[in-house]
């Protein structure tokens, strides 16, 4: 008898008896064979067995004997690696186990025993592979449209071919009801009425039990010739099985035969079963595709409402800044835009720039912390010739580029101190010398500052000149970073999937539940940059229609570590707290009340964050410190 010795990367080593026909292999629970191996895909390969060679295969990449495949047929000592697990496959004299078939007219179930098996005779191996086979051209054949009712038709008449049934009905399951989803005859033309052709009693048994069902004459089945809707529609011959996925049914291939000379056997159950097994994968991947369609046509509606210019998003936070935007852009006030790296304070700028009375003047942007010292003061305000060694000409700086439009200078942090003079000066005479003249220039222009440095730190430290922080800071608009964004973080995951699928012809569609979770788990330092590259890369690389934390790059060791609840309670506490502050501009009373707590509640919390500042531990208070 086959079978795969199986070495994971912890070290343990097993043998496992290749029973079925297809035998699946992955890191999910669902699997035949469960590889305890982080880098293995849940579902990575599957080994089939056509009656004369085992052949290996898969949408994953692995290696057999060290060589890249993409299949392979399997000889004796043959080693798979897929990921960091390493599977031998070997084979015996015993014969291969075949499906346990119940006595009577009802099969049970694929018996996993060899000693209870029974010995599987060439003419069924041959119509099982040949009902696989056709399988696997219809699945390829589909493969990359997942046109639900293109593909819900296509399977009832290839069943219904295979089987040689006159009727079948495919029918699923939709908010915990069963409903005929196709309903075709034999010359493949739908047919009307179909939920009156469907008996309940047959249908309900194949749900409860899970297990197929054949009836060869259901007037003359004890358990079924009194039921209603057998004795109505007058049914001669019914096989009925099971779609599931993961122990759930989500639906059931139905089949009719009318007439008295073709009624169905068991080798008619057998080719449905296997039928059956290897098309709820296919269904259950083309219902999720189909949902993403329909997720990507509600994106594009909620775009519309959830985008603000090239910016994406609707948390509440963002909503503030965008309500600020839209009152400070009429006008030249001078605005400071903060925020963690990759938040987008380019794009808020360049907002600012577009509802502004200057949108048909230069939107001018300069990195203070990417161009050297030495050459900061000549990008910023331009050179004569001469002015110093390599000044072959004369040239305009970024502020006379900006004339009659806005100049953002990002990370204004990062600006020396002896620069930071001379631009107070440009920007409240509005006059700039080029490097090297002694006359200056009148500029027009709005500046815009961004940061994601804390510049009232700075001042303290003496890093940043105070006049200049409240020369710049007229108003400020602080971006959330992206882990407090909520669910913007899926909606812009989904919009950069959409973009880039398109620009890099893509097949990745959308997202497993597993990476949403994860996605929502992590806690993104870079912000909306790292979630844009990680989705780029994973775009260009990825296989599958839906992407995975793997593909991501978010291992569960990437994720944040999971907080005890009353430390979590209270993270957010003092965050709140602060928050409330700030809205209320640094007034505890107010903060107080609008919190509804005791005022001493505020002044303990300013307390703590004092302590922790300059390391000084404070006494316990019983009455505001909980225990």
């Amino acid at each position: 008898m086959a079978n795969l010795m199986v070495k994971t990367p912890d070290g343990k080593t097993r043998t496992v008896a290749l029973l079925k026909r297809i035998t699946s292999i992955g890191r999910g629970s669902d699997n035949d064979v469960q590889l305890e191996d982080e880098r293995v895909p849940e579902s990575a390969l599957h080994i089939m067995f056509d009656g004369k060679d085992y052949q290996v295969g898969g949408g994953t990449d692995f290696l057999v004997n060290g060589k890249k495949r993409a299949e392979a047929v399997l000889t004796t000592n043959d080693v798979i690696q897929v990921g960091s697990s390493e599977l031998t496959f070997g084979t015996g004299s015993a014969p291969l186990a075949a499906p346990a078939l119940a006595r009577g007219g009802n099969r049970d179930s694929i018996s996993q025993n060899p000693d209870a098996a029974t010995v599987e005779q060439p003419g069924t191996v041959n119509r099982e592979m040949a009902a696989l086979k056709r399988l696997t051209v219809f699945s390829e054949r589909l493969l990359g449209t997942y046109e639900l009712d293109k593909l819900l038709e296509g399977l009832m008449d290839e069943v219904i071919d295979i089987t040689r049934a006159d009727k079948g009905f495919l029918i699923l399951m939709e908010s915990n009801q069963l409903r005929v989803k196709v309903a075709r005859n034999l010359s493949r033309e739908n047919i009307e009425d179909a939920v009156e052709r469907v008996s309940d009693s047959i249908v309900a048994k194949v749900v409860r039990t899970q297990k197929a069902l054949i009836i060869s004459d259901a007037l003359d089945d004890p358990e079924f010739n009194a039921s209603e809707s057998v004795v109505n529609l007058k049914l001669l011959s019914v096989m009925c099985a099971p779609l599931s996925h993961k122990g759930e049914v989500f639906g059931l291939i139905y089949l009719g035969n009318d007439r008295l000379v073709n009624r169905f056997e068991q080798k008619s159950l057998d080719t449905l079963t296997i039928f059956a097994s290897q098309a709820s994968l296919l269904l259950q991947n083309a219902i999720l595709v189909s949902e993403l369609k329909l997720d990507n046509v509600e994106l594009k509606k909620k775009l519309e409402d959830q985008q603000y210019g090239d910016i994406v998003g609707s948390a509440q936070a963002m909503r503030e800044v965008y309500k600020r935007v839209d009152k400070i852009s009429p006008t030249d006030i001078s605005v400071l835009i903060t925020g963690e790296t990759g938040t987008g304070k380019e794009l808020i700028a360049r907002e600012i720039h577009r509802r502004s009375p200057r949108v048909k003047g230069p939107f001018v942007t300069i990195n203070c912390g990417a161009i050297p010292e030495n050459l900061l003061e000549s990008e910023l305000f331009g050179h004569v010739k001469g002015a110093f060694t390599g000044a072959v000409a004369t040239k305009p700086g970024k502020f006379q580029a900006a004339i009659g439009g806005t100049l953002f200078l990002d990370e204004i942090g990062e600006m020396p101190l002896q620069l930071q003079v001379k631009l107070l000066r440009a920007l409240q005479e509005k006059v700039v010398y080029k490097v090297g003249d002694n006359r200056g220039e009148a500029v027009d222009i709005r500046v815009v500052c961004a940061t994601n440095k804390n510049l009232e730190e700075e001042v303290k430290k003496n890093a940043f000149r105070e006049d200049l922080y409240f020369r710049i800071n007229v108003v400020t608009l602080k971006l959330p970073p992206l882990r407090e964004r909520g669910d913007d973080i899926l909606v812009l995951a989904k919009f950069f999937i959409s973009k880039y699928a398109r620009e890099f012809n893509g097949r990745a569609k959308g997202f497993t539940p597993s990476c949403t979770v994860a996605m929502k788990k992590y806690g993104w330092p870079g912000n909306i940059r790292e979630l844009e590259n990680r989705l780029k890369k994973a775009v260009v690389l990825a296989d599958k229609p839906l992407l995975t934390p793997e593909d991501l790059d978010l291992r569960p060791e990437n994720l944040d570590p999971i907080m005890p609840l009353a430390m979590a309670k209270e993270e957010f506490q003092k965050r709140y707290i602060n928050e409330v502050l700030e809205r209320n501009n640094g007034n505890r009373t107010k903060t107080a009340k609008d919190l509804g707590v005791d005022p001493r509640t505020i002044f303990r919390h300013l307390e703590k964050l004092e302590a922790e500042k300059t390391g000084k531990v404070l006494a316990p208070d019983p009455e505001f410190d909980e225990a």
